[in-house]
């Protein structure tokens, strides 16, 4: 049997399930994925911030740095939006 090739929407979708299982390397992939506009999502510099910041809560420094970087492109109202969405996804996602 042939194997397919994993669309842009199902790595998202992948990832997504992923990081609602709680994996820190799905968190950085979306960070990625919302920081440059890939993976069938654009450009959503909240959300970047937010996975990221999820990621490094976790250990990963490369989130770290990128959450920084992103930051810097921000408005203080936005940075605070996405520290509210990390927050309400824990939130959600603790069992």
């Amino acid at each position: 049997m042939a194997s397919h090739p994993v669309t842009e929407v199902q790595f998202l979708h992948a990832q997504m399930a992923a990081a609602m299982a709680g994996q820190p390397d799905a968190y950085y992939e979306l960070g990625v994925a919302y920081a440059v506009g890939s993976s069938g999502v654009d450009i959503d510099l909240v959300e970047a911030h937010k996975w990221f910041n999820l990621a490094a809560m976790s250990g990963d420094e490369r989130a770290q740095l990128d959450r920084s970087e992103v930051a810097a492109s921000m408005t203080p109202a936005e940075v605070a939006a996405a520290q509210r969405g990390a927050r309400a996804f824990l939130m959600q996602t603790r069992h």
